[in-house]
């Protein structure tokens, strides 16, 4: 069964060189396929295909204001995370499923609109572009990832009930032209993040069992 760690509000940077430790166990198989969820304080992250030029504030201003900037391996542009997001890193030797990379973000982006769905929002893919979308142009989920040697790891982020007027800082995965969105924002009510977890741990242990 698909292992849980839950890191609670984890700073980005430590997080990271946790996310290395378990990749190696699970590569190595001295642990099983592991799926963590945690918040971070607000950061942001630039993927491979990403541009510092979607930052739109000095880096001086962000720094002065706690936030970090951090280059990363997965794949994507600029994203943001802050507490109320559920961020998900899913350390699966895909060589147990389907050694191929389109599927894995396929699934992902399914678990997604699956909890979505438990929670009476309809979220669906929009073709050319990675992730959840609620809507014709508002982002629900990122999806950024890298493989080593067939194992994954970083993974998507949730927007639960986020602020989302930090988003204002990027231009989100580099798309200007549409909008981003959190569960609580499309409900207009509180939305447990406990809940959240456990349906997500659910519907993931379902998919990748």
């Amino acid at each position: 069964m698909l292992e849980l760690q839950d890191w609670g509000c984890i700073p980005y940077e430590e997080a990271w060189k946790r996310q290395k430790e378990l990749l190696e166990g699970v590569l190595h198989r001295r642990i099983p396929n592991t799926l963590v969820l945690c918040e971070h304080p607000t950061v942001i992250t630039i993927g491979r295909t990403g541009s510092r030029r979607h930052i739109l504030l000095p880096l001086e201003w962000l720094r002065e204001r706690g936030v970090s900037v951090f280059e990363v391996e997965r794949g994507g542009d600029v994203t943001l995370h802050n507490p109320g997001q559920l961020v998900g890193y899913p350390i699966i030797r895909l060589s147990e499923y389907r050694e191929d990379l389109h599927w894995f973000v396929r699934e992902l982006e399914q678990c997604i609109i699956e909890l979505l769905a438990c929670f009476g929002i309809e979220g669906h893919r929009i073709p050319g572009l990675t992730g959840v979308w609620v809507g014709g142009d508002r982002k629900i989920c990122a999806i950024g990832l890298h493989v080593t040697r067939w194992v994954s790891w970083h993974g998507f982020a949730l927007n639960v009930k986020n602020r989302l007027e930090e988003f204002s800082y990027i231009v989100p995965c580099g798309i200007a032209d549409r909008g981003v969105t959190s569960m609580e924002r499309e409900l207009q009510r509180t939305v447990s993040m406990e809940e959240v977890k456990a349906r997500c741990v659910e519907i993931f242990r379902q998919h990748f069992p």
